[in-house]
C-alpha cells in the first residue's frame, strides 16, 4: 500500500461509529493539498457558514414551491422521454447479494424521485449544500455524478436566478440612460439601396427594421446582430450608420484586425463617398501625420464614419458627436474595451446607441444567459448566388493528390487559400509552418504564383499581399488564421486547412466561409494528421456534415462547454460556479417568470442573491 489513508481509532470506541456516515467527496486539487485537508476545510466552511447565518434562505416559500412544481414537471417529462426512447435498466445479477443491492438501488431511486416530485418538500439552501458535500451512503451516485440530483439542481436554480437578476438589472440600468433619437428617413435609405448591385434578403430587411426602430427611440439601443458567415451583416450596419449620419452624428465601427478594418473602410468608402459622407480609418499602422490628420477630422466632426481597431478608444481620440457604436466580432474584444468605447461616446447626458455584430452564431442557451441584456436580431438567410461549400476530410498522407487538384483549379483561373496554424516550425505542436509551406508549394507548383500572409508582417506588407490576391495577381495564398474574418475574394473556390484537427469548430467554420462567395462551386479540404482524438473526430465530422453556423455553434457548445465558447478570460464574462448551460438548459425557459416575480413582489432579495452568487464580479458585465 503506497501512501495509504488511515485513521487511529481508540480501543474503547465503536469502530462502526468512527466510520464516515456519508460518501467520500473527491475535490479538484493541486500539488500540496491532500483530499483529507479539503474535507476538513469544507467541513469547517459548512459549519462556519451555518453558524454565522451565511446560509440564510433568501428565496420565499412562494418561489420555492413554484420551483418544485416546475421541477416535478421536468422530472416527469424526462421520465416519459426515457421510456419513449426505450431505455432499459440493467438486469440484476444472479447472486443473492447482487439482487439485494439492485433492489436497494431501485428503492433509493424511487424515494429520490418521490421527493423531488413532491411540491411541498423543497430543499433548502443549507440542506442542498450539506447534501452535495456529504451525501449519505444510499445517495444515487449516478444522479450526483451527472449533476442531476435535486440537491444540486436546487443550487443550480439559485445561481441561474442570480445571474438572470443581474442581467435584468443591467438591462434596466441601461434603459435609464438617454440617447439621441434618429428618425428613419425613407428617401435617404431608398436612394442608397438603388446604388447597390444586389437586393437585400428578407432576413436583412427584418434586421434593418428592428435596428431602425431602436435608433428612433431615446433609450440607447443595445442590440446583438447575429448572422452566419457571408449573410450580409455589413450592409445592415451601413444602413444603420446612414440613419445616424443623416442627422449630423458620427458612427464608430470597431473591428478586431487591421485586415478587416481595411476591408470595411473600402466598402464604406465605395458606398458613402458618392453621398458626400466621409469615411476615415484609424489604425495603429498609420503614419504619425496620417494619424494626426484623422484625429483632427474626428474631433472636428469632419469624419462621419470612423473605422478602426483598438486605436479607436485611445485617450487622445475625441469624437464631436458620436451617435452609434458598431462592434464587429464582439467576442474578440474584452468587456472593459467595449465599455471604454461606450463611455468615450458619452456627450453631456447622452449615450450612443450600440450595435454588436458577430459572424459566430451564439447558441440559444448562451443568448438566454450571457446575452440576456441584449435585444437580438438574426440573419438566417444567405444572399442569392451564394453556393454551399463542399467539405472533405483528407489525411495529410494524400497531399500529392491534393496538389494535383490545386494545379487543375489554378489552370481554370480559380484561386486558393492554404491555411496553416503557425508562422514558424514548432516541434511541440508539429504543425506545418506557413513560411515553410509557401516555400514547398512554390517548388511543387513553379508555374503558380504563391503569396504569403501572416500576423507578423507589417500592415503595409499584408495590405499589398491581399490586394494582389484580390486582383488575381496571386493564385495561391498561404496564410495563418489571420484571414479568418472578413476577407472577401469571390474568385477563391478552394480552402485548404492544415492540421484542421487542432482548430475549433467556430474557427473552422469562419475559415471555410472565405470561399463560396461567388457562383462557382467551392470546396474546403480539412487536412489532418493521425491519430485523431475523439474530440477532434467529433469536430471534423460536424464541420463536414453541415454548413449551418447555428447548428455548428450548438455542437461546439456541447463539445467545448460554455466557458471556452464565450472566451471567459478574454471577455470578462464570469463562469458559473455550479450551473452548466448545456446540462441545465431545461431550467432556462422559465427563468424570466421567476425574475419578474421577484422584481414585482420580492425586490429586497435581488441584491442579496446577486451578492451571494456573483459578488462584485458584475462590474465586468457593464458593457
Amino acid at each position: 500500500m503506497v501512501h495509504p489513508e488511515y485513521r487511529v481509532i481508540d480501543d474503547t470506541k465503536n469502530v462502526i461509529s468512527e466510520v464516515d456516515q456519508h460518501l467520500t467527496p473527491i475535490y479538484p486539487t493541486t500539488e500540496g493539498l491532500h483530499q483529507t485537508m479539503w474535507r476538513k476545510l469544507t467541513q469547517q466552511a459548512l459549519s462556519y457558514a451555518s453558524n454565522e447565518g451565511f446560509l440564510e434562505e433568501f428565496l420565499p416559500i412562494e418561489i420555492l414551491k413554484k420551483y418544485n412544481q416546475d421541477f416535478r414537471t421536468l422530472v416527469r417529462k424526462h421520465k416519459r422521454d426515457g421510456e419513449s426512447r426505450g431505455e432499459q435498466r440493467s438486469a440484476p445479477l444472479a447472486s443473492p447479494t447482487a439482487r439485494i443491492q439492485f433492489a436497494q438501488a431501485i428503492k433509493t431511486r424511487k424515494e429520490e424521485r418521490t421527493k423531488c416530485e413532491t411540491p411541498d418538500n423543497f430543499i433548502s439552501l443549507s440542506e442542498a449544500l450539506s447534501y452535495v458535500h456529504r451525501p449519505p451512503p444510499d445517495a444515487d451516485q449516478n444522479l450526483l455524478l451527472d449533476g442531476k440530483h435535486p440537491a444540486q439542481r436546487r443550487l443550480v436554480f439559485e445561481e441561474l436566478l442570480a445571474h438572470q437578476l443581474i442581467m435584468a438589472k443591467l438591462r434596466e440600468s441601461w434603459r435609464q440612460q438617454v440617447a439621441p433619437s434618429f428618425k428613419h428617413i425613407p428617401e435617404s435609405s431608398n436612394n442608397f439601396l438603388k446604388t447597390l448591385s444586389f437586393k437585400l434578403t428578407q432576413a436583412q430587411e427584418k434586421a434593418i427594421q428592428e435596428i431602425s426602430h431602436d435608433l428612433s427611440l431615446t433609450v440607447p439601443m443595445s442590440r446583438l446582430l447575429q448572422g452566419d458567415v457571408g449573410s450580409g451583416k455589413t450592409i445592415v450596419a451601413a444602413l444603420a450608420a446612414l440613419q445616424v449620419v443623416d442627422q449630423g452624428y458620427q458612427v464608430a465601427i470597431m473591428v478586431p484586425t487591421e485586415i478587416l478594418a481595411e476591408q470595411h473602410y473600402e466598402h464604406f468608402s465605395i458606398w458613402f463617398n458618392p453621398l458626400k459622407i466621409k469615411t476615415t480609418s484609424l489604425m495603429g499602422s498609420l503614419t504619425v501625420n496620417q494619424k494626426r490628420s484623422a484625429i483632427d477630422d474626428i474631433r472636428l466632426g469632419l469624419s462621419q464614419i470612423i473605422i478602426g481597431t483598438h486605436a479607436l478608444f485611445q485617450e487622445n481620440i475625441q469624437f464631436k458627436k458620436l451617435g452609434l457604436i458598431i462592434i464587429d466580432e464582439q467576442h474578440r474584444f474584452g468587456v472593459e474595451q467595449r465599455l471604454a468605447l461606450r463611455e468615450k461616446g458619452k456627450n453631456d447626458e447622452y449615450y450612443p446607441h450600440q450595435l454588436i455584430m458577430t459572424a459566430t452564431p451564439i447558441p440559444r442557451t448562451l443568448v438566454m444567459t450571457s446575452y440576456a441584456d441584449l435585444d437580438v436580431s438574426i440573419i438566417d438567410e444567405l444572399p442569392p448566388g451564394r453556393t454551399p461549400v463542399n467539405t472533405t476530410i483528407l489525411s495529410e498522407l494524400k497531399r500529392e493528390q491534393l496538389l494535383s487538384k490545386v494545379n487543375a483549379l489554378c489552370e481554370q483561373g480559380r484561386q486558393i487559400y492554404w491555411v496553416c496554424a503557425l508562422i514558424e516550425e514548432s516541434e511541440n505542436l508539429q504543425c506545418q509552418a506557413a513560411e515553410n509551406t509557401a516555400s514547398v508549394l512554390q517548388q511543387a507548383l513553379p508555374h503558380i504564383k504563391v503569396g504569403l500572409l501572416h500576423g507578423r508582417m507589417k500592415a503595409r506588407e499584408k495590405e499589398e499581399v491581399m490586394q494582389k490576391f484580390v486582383a488575381n495577381e496571386l493564385q495561391l495564398l498561404v496564410a495563418t488564421t489571420v484571414i479568418e474574418v472578413g476577407v472577401n475574394v469571390p474568385n477563391a473556390s478552394l480552402m485548404v486547412i492544415e492540421n484542421a484537427e487542432r482548430l475549433g469548430l467556430a474557427q473552422l467554420h469562419q475559415l471555410r466561409g472565405r470561399v463560396g462567395r461567388g457562383s462557382v462551386e467551392s470546396h474546403c479540404i480539412l487536412l489532418y494528421k493521425a491519430p485523431l482524438s475523439d474530440i477532434a473526430k467529433d469536430r471534423l465530422t460536424v464541420i463536414r456534415e453541415t454548413n449551418d453556423g447555428f447548428k455548428i455553434a450548438e455542437e461546439d457548445l456541447k463539445i467545448r462547454g460554455s466557458g471556452d465558447v464565450l472566451g471567459t478570460q478574454q471577455t470578462g464574462l464570469q463562469q458559473f460556479r455550479i450551473a452548466d448551460v448545456i446540462r441545465d438548459r431545461d431550467l432556462l425557459p422559465k427563468m424570466t417568470q421567476y425574475v419578474h416575480l421577484i422584481q414585482s413582489s420580492y425586490p429586497e432579495i435581488t441584491d442579496k442573491l446577486i451578492h451571494r452568487w456573483i459578488g462584485d464580479r458584475d462590474r465586468y458585465m457593464h458593457a
